[in-house]
């Protein structure tokens, strides 16, 4: 474990920035995630990254010792939707976990990339290639690149929002409106840690949303991204009352039999790295989901006279 201490004496402005900039050995990212878990301190407080520092306080956090992970390539079978010299964008399975982790050091979308092609480096050796993720229990379209400057075109797009992300999601109850969209910031949550939650000092957070079939007790929506926050659309489904059927974490424990979330990232469009072409990729509705609908009621809404 190392200590690690900072006197604040001419310093000043944001509490992420300061420590990052006084501390060359760790990223902005990384000081974000050691206030958002409680390890760095300001006067033996917790603080928010947005805490404006002031002269005398005293900021500590202990940084754990990495634990090394050696990420082994594996054959797994994998959907590759497209590939070309620079990315890949594969369609994960339900039940696949994007990278290794603790719980999951093998198995993962990356043990399966990685047997089947290099990958860029930036991500280091645990996240190669892995631009952006989707959870285990999603389905869906991904992009990855396989060559670092791949990898910093695609992560510029993701952050000027120039990439169209699309999912289909089935919620629960039934909606009036045939379209929305829900603007509500999104940081962890401070009644559970392993939650996302809305909260009014949380990172910008925007998903829109379209009506596209309803049923008895439930509503298919296509849901189009903004931003791209952990999380988000379950989290801002749940805010308005409309979890995503399945979801263990933020929806009701009684919904429909299956494996996870009914949430699927049907339609990806990102600009090719080296060429600058548009592409846009379209990946069907697993067997799973189509079954579940198939399972339900349709809606038939009363028409105003």
């Amino acid at each position: 474990m190392t200590q690690e201490q900072l006197k604040i004496e001419e310093q000043a402005g944001r509490l992420d920035k300061v420590v990052a900039d006084a501390f060359s050995d760790y990223t902005r990212t990384q000081i974000g995630n050691f206030i958002a878990d409680g390890q760095l301190l300001v006067n033996g407080a917790a603080k928010k990254a947005n805490y404006k520092v002031k002269t005398g306080d005293l900021i500590t956090f202990e940084v754990p010792e990495p634990v090394e992970l050696k990420v082994e390539p594996e054959n797994i079978p994998l959907d590759i939707v497209y590939e070309d010299d620079d990315l890949i964008v594969v369609n994960k399975p339900q039940g696949m976990v994007v990278h290794p982790a603790a719980g999951h050091p093998s198995g993962t979308l990356v043990n399966a990339l990685m047997y089947h092609s290099q990958l860029s480096s930036i991500n280091g050796v645990i996240r190669p290639g892995i631009v952006h993720r989707i959870d285990k229990d999603t389905s869906g379209l991904l992009m990855v690149a396989k060559n670092d400057h791949a990898h910093e075109a695609l992560s510029a797009q993701l952050k000027d929002k120039k990439n169209l992300r699309q999912y289909y999601a089935l919620v629960h109850g039934e909606f009036k409106e045939n379209k929305g969209t829900i603007n509500a910031p999104l940081g962890r949550s401070k009644a559970d840690r392993k939650k996302q939650a809305v909260i009014k000092d949380g990172r910008d957070a925007v998903t829109h949303f379209e009506v596209v079939q309803r049923f008895v007790g439930y509503t298919l929506l296509r849901v189009t991204l903004e931003t791209g926050r952990t999380h988000q659309i379950r989290v801002h489904m749940q805010y308005i009352n409309h979890p995503v059927a399945g979801d263990p974490l933020y929806g009701p424990s009684k919904t429909l039999p299956g494996n996870g979330q009914y949430l699927h990232a049907a339609t990806l469009g990102l600009t090719q790295p080296t060429t600058g072409e548009e592409l846009r990729f379209e990946a069907p509705l697993p067997d799973y989901f189509e079954a579940a609908l198939a399972n339900l009621q349709p809606y038939h809404q009363e028409k105003d006279e």
